[in-house]
């Protein structure tokens, strides 16, 4: 499955990432809405919130996929789980 446009060509894993960080946003701000965040300090040296923990765990995921295909030729969905165990990790350990 491949829908061409002038600037980019949209293949499932694309376009599953961003629904994905689309159903990320919603979810979040649902969550905000219900239950105010309270900033607490994990493993990073800061207190973060849980969208400033979104965000340092999809920039960490964004990063591994990236070294992921550029350092190996194995199959990106297995680069796309690691990505998503971090951003997991940093989620509730930050």
């Amino acid at each position: 499955m491949e829908l061409t446009f002038a600037w980019m060509a949209w293949t499932a894993p694309v376009a599953l990432f961003f629904i994905g960080i689309a159903l990320m946003l919603v979810g979040m701000t649902v969550w905000e809405l219900r239950s105010p965040t309270i900033e607490r300090k994990g493993f990073l040296p800061m207190r973060t919130t849980r969208g400033d923990r979104l965000f340092i765990g999809l920039l960490t995921a964004a990063y591994i996929n990236l070294a992921w295909v550029g350092l190996t030729d194995m199959n990106q969905w297995i680069g796309a789980a690691l990505g998503f165990i971090a951003l997991i990790f940093v989620m509730a350990k930050a």
